[in-house]
């Protein structure tokens, strides 16, 4: 079964997925990296040149193609656990769990040049996007993992959770 991680861009997805998988032999996968390599681009250079629409497209596409192959720990972009289909493709293919970092810290190291979603507003479109966005990721989730406590603790708390669905 796949182990699909949703939640906010600088939540701690990735990082804390990369370092659980590891702990525990697994493969895992970032969906934006994903991306990027088929595409050859970065993500914001896909945003500029394609579009928005395009770039989910080619999530909902990355996502058809990961679920078909072996189980392991996906890191799904912000935007994916928006679209109805992907929400569906991943309830059939494994469970999810919306890792759950404060908007306050999420704000405190973002990175805005790396996300192609804002505009020269920053801050206020991160907490725009929050607020549009952290309703699809706990409709979605079948478990919430705290990451307020930082890197360590949240990469012990996840090796756990996925340790304990496989």
């Amino acid at each position: 079964m796949h182990v699909f991680l949703v939640g906010m861009s600088g939540g701690g997805k990735t990082t804390l997925g990369r370092k659980a998988a590891a702990n525990l032999n697994l493969r895992f996968v970032d969906t934006d990296q994903r991306i990027s390599d088929l595409m050859g681009l970065s993500v914001n250079e896909i945003y500029e040149t394609f579009g928005e629409a395009f770039f989910r497209n080619a999530e909902s596409g990355v996502l058809v193609e990961l679920v078909g192959e072996a189980p392991c720990v996906i890191s799904t972009g912000g935007g994916l656990p928006t679209v109805k289909e992907n929400v569906v493709l991943m309830q059939n293919h494994g469970i999810i769990i919306h890792v759950d970092r404060p908007l306050d810290q999420i704000l405190s190291d973002i990175k805005i040049d790396r996300r192609p979603t804002l505009k020269d507003g920053g801050r206020e479109d991160v907490i725009l996007e929050y607020r549009r966005q952290i309703g699809f990721y706990r409709a979605c989730a079948d478990y919430t993992l705290d990451n307020s406590l930082g890197y360590a603790v949240g990469v012990a708390k996840l090796t756990e959770m996925i340790q304990g669905f496989m």
